[in-house]
């Protein structure tokens, strides 16, 4: 251990630093800290030979207020006690138990024997008081009469509740309980004060309320615990018209952690909170409490018992959420955020998700109320054909114009249609479709239905069985009937702009669905086909996020099934595979080229880096992780944000390395560390496809969660690059087929029109004399 007294701030800075050139090879002279008992480089008997350091050692500066940083070696394999007491030693301070390491950034995270594997070389550590210590202070102060003293306390306390090991001991003093009781007392105690130090009260309320967040987020304590009078507080602040930003942001988060975690607080909450207190909120201009509030509607959404969810859905209709949303949300002069788009997609997938009920039950053929539903779509369709009740025909005359009119209106049974709507999916649902159809849009219901009944028969776009498989097909797009991803953001405006969206976005592409039939000259063998190619177009069409229905419907229209058969030929082209040798020999020559070229912008873009978010399975919030690979490839940088970065996060600002020499393997998918632990984040699909993890050293490793697939493919082929493993990813395959397939063209366009053999021509006979030939000299 080495004390150090430089005479300037700027030498002290040289000291910080010289903890992290100690790591480098060899060191810059001067900044080798070295034990007594190491053999020197002339004991070895080789001049400027220094030995690396041994693995269990890492040397890092160590803080202290008021006296200047030390230098030091810490051995991993001493007890960390034992390492405190050292440290204790150095500056003669006693009762080293009440003392511990923590990092010296922004984080403030203690060091344990759990974490202490993570401290590198370099690093800046802090001697403080003990966790226990700590929260036994704050325990003390935040019960102080005196509000500056409180008002303090309660802030440190909201910093260090970040902190699990903090957390768990104050935690352990029953600290939530004290908090609960100073939340629910709190606003009666200081009533009489709020007026003189209303600042005073709302920061106090709002360290508060952030530090019980933080020390419920991590998981020790379970949310059943909590009283009503908590319970009724919290929605109070909620409730409120008139409430500081932070307090309300905070009462919101824990509103939907208590309604994500407990079935018996869900039940509570609810009795306390109703949608129309909350629609205000959206209806301001703060984009944050926006996102807070539809996140607590969407856990009320999710978690009401089945029964309970379409009620609530028709309250949402009666108080116009959807185009209070659309008006405040979706067309507000602002870009909407990562967090935001997430809970407008949750809500869009719990709305469809009401459907899946109808879709999931079979028609009754016994059901007369069901079956009077296919005798009105046969009456729209032909009113002026059929005859009155009353008529005096035969029964058998009556049923053969039926089968012929359910024959018309392309059922696959003719005699009873009932049997077409036993397949679930979509079960009723195509039903209720076709109904809305013919009641909302009954001119091109009649339309289609007749257009179809006066062509030849096999020339007929069958309604009854296209309705039916569309409606399959679009509950299929839309995911219906399965709970929303964690990380998924792929909201679409447009479903936001009517009240009956799905059966408006099946109205649209049952008339697409015809439009394409006659456009293919399709019979009744090329169904699927047909069905092929409009789910192309609907696909395509839902890419470009229309913002409405109608943008949608041009969409739809600019992709007629000529267009898409442009677009097919212009893929097969791009992805043509010539099969002739000269270009499979070509392309052998060129593919290392263009590998190579796909490492480099692998690698570029992790020298650039990625935000990665923080999920967590108990409470969905803004936390932010950034890692970046440093220029030179040797070394990953990472550390946690605040907030998501507008653009690249300076190495220097990033607290953490990793060495690649260090990095053992890349795993993936249910092989990472972080996809193993139990949850229902876990145990979701679509998160399982976007980790991976790197593991170091012998039980550490590094947890990433991917924002979408592409970085997912950019990250797990730049690291296979840098461990010299091959790029498996289907982005590596998609960009090695582009690029090959442009640089043979490329390569080919003076050959253009000229028939390439499949064999090189033949070698010519030897001449006869070699005349023609002349010697220059």
């Amino acid at each position: 251990m080495h004390n150090v007294s430089p005479a300037s701030r700027r030498e002290e800075e040289e000291v910080r630093a010289a903890a992290a050139g100690g790591a480098a090879a060899g060191g810059a002279p001067g900044c080798r800290h070295v034990r007594p008992s190491d053999p020197g480089p002339a004991s070895l008997g080789l001049p400027g030979f220094r030995m690396p350091p041994p693995a269990d050692i890492v040397k890092v500066a160590i803080e202290w207020p008021g006296a200047y940083p030390k230098l030091m070696e810490i051995d991993q394999k001493k007890p960390l006690s034992a390492i405190i007491k050292e440290v204790c030693d150095g500056w003669s301070l006693a009762n080293h138990e009440y003392f511990a390491l923590q990092h010296a950034d922004s984080s403030n995270f203690y060091i344990t024997e759990k974490n202490r594997n993570e401290i590198k070389n370099g690093t800046i550590l802090r001697l403080t008081t003990s966790p226990a210590q700590n929260a036994q202070q704050l325990h003390e102060r935040i019960q102080s009469s005196s509000m500056d003293a409180k008002l303090e306390a309660l802030k440190d306390l909201a910093s260090l509740s970040r902190d699990v090991t903090f957390a768990q001991e104050f935690i352990n003093l029953d600290g939530i309980s004290l908090l609960t009781q100073m939340v629910e007392s709190g606003t009666e105690r200081y009533q009489k004060l709020q007026k003189i130090m209303k600042p005073c009260f709302g920061d106090m309320l709002s360290f508060t309320l952030t530090a019980f967040v933080e020390l419920m987020d991590h998981g020790i304590v379970s949310w059943d615990t909590f009283s009503v009078a908590f319970i009724k507080k919290i929605a109070s602040f909620v409730n409120k018209s008139a409430m500081d930003i932070s307090i309300l942001q905070r009462s919101l988060a824990i509103l939907e952690s208590m309604v994500l975690n407990s079935h018996d607080l869900y039940q509570k909450v609810a009795q306390e909170i109703t949608i129309g207190q909350l629609i205000p909120h959206l209806q301001g201009t703060d984009q944050e409490i926006q996102t807070y509030t539809i996140a607590v509607i969407n856990a009320l959404f999710l978690k009401a018992p089945d029964e309970r969810r379409q009620e609530m859905a028709n309250i949402l209709a009666q108080k116009q959420l959807r185009s209070i949303i659309l008006t405040h949300v979706i067309r507000a002069q602002r870009a909407i955020n990562n967090e935001m788009a997430h809970q407008l997609y949750v809500l869009q997938v719990l709305t469809f998700n009401l459907l899946e009920d109808r879709m999931m039950t079979k028609m009754d053929p016994q059901d007369q109320a069901q079956r009077d539903i296919i005798f009105e779509l046969r009456r729209i369709a032909f009113d002026a054909e059929s005859e009155p009740n009353n008529s005096s025909g035969s029964m058998e005359k009556r049923k053969s114009m039926y089968t012929r009119d359910y024959k018309k209106l392309g059922f696959i049974n003719h005699v009873n249609p009932a049997m077409d709507f036993t397949q679930t999916p979509p079960g009723m649902l195509a039903l209720d479709n076709m109904l809305y159809f013919a009641k909302h849009h009954q001119d091109a219901y009649i339309r289609i239905v007749l257009e179809n009944s006066s062509r030849e028969d096999k020339h007929e776009c069958p309604f009854g069985r296209s309705s039916i498989e569309l409606t399959k097909m679009l509950c299929e797009i839309l995911k219906v009937g399965e709970l929303p991803s964690e990380t998924c953001n792929d909201f679409h405006p447009m479903f936001f702009t009517h009240d009956r969206s799905f059966e408006e976005f099946f109205c649209i592409c049952i008339q697409l669905l015809n439009k394409t039939w006659k456009e293919m000259r399709a019979t009744s063998e090329d169904f699927n086909k047909v069905m092929q190619v409009v789910k192309e177009q609907v696909m395509r069409a839902l890419t470009t996020k229309p913002s409405s229905l109608d943008q949608f419907k041009c969409k739809l229209q600019n992709l007629s099934y000529t267009e898409i058969l442009k677009i097919r030929q212009s893929e097969r082209m791009n992805q043509e595979d010539f099969q002739s040798r000269p270009i499979l020999e070509l392309k052998e020559k060129i593919q290392p080229e263009i590998l190579e070229l796909i490492k480099q912008q692998r690698l570029n873009r992790l020298v650039e880096g990625t935000c990665f978010r923080k999920l967590n399975s108990r409470r969905r919030q803004d936390k932010f992780w950034y890692c970046r690979l440093s220029p030179n490839h040797k070394v990953l940088h990472y550390g946690d944000l605040e907030e998501s970065p507008q653009g690249e996060v300076p190495h220097d600002s990033l607290q953490d390395k990793l060495p690649v020499a260090d990095i053992k393997a890349v795993v993936t998918g249910k092989d990472c560390p972080h996809m193993k632990e139990k949850g229902a984040l876990k145990q979701n699909k679509e998160v399982l496809e976007l980790a991976f993890s790197i593991l170091y050293d012998s039980n550490c490793q590094l947890n990433f969660i991917a924002p979408d697939k592409h970085e997912y493919c950019i990250w797990t082929d730049g690291l296979n690059a840098l461990l010299g493993k091959d790029m498996m990813s289907e982005l590596t395959r998609n960009d090695l087929d582009t690029l090959l397939s442009m640089e043979i063209k490329l390569r080919l366009l003076d050959l253009e029109n000229i028939q390439i053999p499949d064999a090189p021509p033949p070698i010519p006979k030897e001449p006869s004399n070699y005349d023609f030939v002349y010697d220059c000299n």
